[in-house]
């Protein structure tokens, strides 16, 4: 299950995190993200046993800070960090294989 981020956690899950991480930048309200939501689970399913991957959801309308830091200006946004910086930005509905292929790349 993707992980639930906060302003206030957000730098310990990701930013000091040593591995790979997707982060869903969403809200509620938005239809797209409604899609997105499943094949963000069905990533963090897939990616589960592997220790250095983290798959996580940080909700825009709770949680201004952060997508105000990353920029986040349409949603679904998603965002690939590495080493706690970001380092592949993708803006709009993204396809199960287009994620893991990203976050695969990252961790070569």
């Amino acid at each position: 299950m993707a992980l639930e981020l906060t302003d206030q956690i957000f730098d310990q899950e990701v930013k000091e995190f040593d591995g790979v991480v997707l982060v869903d930048f969403w809200a509620p309200w938005c239809m797209p993200c409604k899609m997105q939501g499943p094949i963000v689970e069905d990533v963090a399913k897939e990616m589960a046993d592997n220790s250095k991957v983290k798959v996580a959801k940080l909700n825009v309308d709770d949680n201004k800070d952060k997508a105000g830091e990353f920029q986040v200006m349409s949603i679904p946004t998603l965002k690939i960090f590495k080493a706690g910086k970001p380092v592949e930005d993708m803006v709009g509905l993204q396809s199960k294989e287009v994620l893991l292929e990203k976050i695969k790349e990252h961790l070569k």
